[in-house]
């Protein structure tokens, strides 16, 4: 595992440790990578929802070289912003 050191105000690392305390994590360290996971996932989440509603929407036509170009999700919602 490797580090990276962060700067929080004060309250927030207050809350940090308040929430450490509670006694569901070890340290603020497992409190922070907890946040993380949860951030990622409900992400996960918001992108899959939006790849089934686009699913069953309009179709929508991008070419090879806008992909290319723009990367597949840039150029999605591009195209999906203009429709």
């Amino acid at each position: 595992m490797t580090s990276l050191n962060i700067s929080l105000p004060e309250v927030l690392k207050a809350y940090v440790e308040g929430q450490v305390a509670t006694g569901d994590w070890g340290t603020p360290s497992e409190y922070i990578r907890e946040l993380i996971r949860q951030d990622k996932e409900r992400r996960m989440t918001n992108l899959e929802q939006e790849l089934l509603a686009a699913a069953k929407g309009p179709k929508i036509e991008v070419s090879i070289s806008q992909i290319r170009k723009k990367g597949l999700i840039s150029a999605l919602r591009e195209r999906a912003r203009r429709a």
